[in-house]
């Protein structure tokens, strides 16, 4: 049987990212896979980052990186690995391509988005690697006020999406609650 790949979803502040790793809490050996980048001034994100930091046990290992792809194909690291968040993931992307800008998005932007949303969802679907990826679930919410926010929404759901196809654990976090979507078969 192949190692299973879970995909944690929920809103902010759901408890996603603390289910995620219990579930990996009996392993002395993660690799914890950070996306959230670097926000200079920001006081709040810092304090983010520390909780996050101080939960994790010492011998897991941390990667700051959005280089997934290459993550989930490393067949020469045995650690299982866990990816927070996509949503980040998806935000750096769109920085780096600019895809927030109506002109940028309409003159390749999301080609370009779509192509690393493709890449990383056919390197999820490849991975020999245990993983458990979080991502927010942002379509059940208020529709966002302007179009790079929907364009936002509409790329992540369809990124959740394909992730949750080739998964073999899906669960969705309400409030600390979690709740079975898609079930590994045993």
């Amino acid at each position: 049987m192949a190692l299973p790949r879970t995909l944690l979803l929920g809103g902010a502040r759901s408890g996603k990212s603390t289910h995620a790793e219990r579930l990996l809490a009996d392993r002395s050996d993660v690799l914890y896979v950070a996306t959230s980048g670097h926000r200079d001034g920001d006081a709040d994100w810092a304090r983010r980052v520390d909780l996050h930091r101080a939960r994790r046990p010492a011998s897991w290992r941390t990667a700051e990186t959005c280089a997934l792809e290459a993550v989930l194909a490393d067949r020469d690291d045995p650690a299982p690995v866990l990816i927070d968040c996509l949503a980040l993931w998806l935000t750096a992307v769109m920085d780096e391509h600019r895809a927030w800008e109506d002109e940028v998005w309409l003159d390749g932007g999301q080609r370009a988005v779509e192509e690393r949303c493709a890449a990383l969802a056919a390197a999820w679907a490849e991975s020999g690697r245990e993983v458990v990826a979080v991502s927010n679930e942002v379509g059940m919410g208020v529709v966002p006020a302007t179009a790079s926010g929907r364009r936002f929404r509409d790329t992540l759901g369809r990124l959740n999406m394909a992730v949750a196809d080739a998964s073999e654990q899906v669960l969705l976090v309400v409030a600390g609650q979690v709740l079975t979507i898609k079930a590994v078969s045993v």
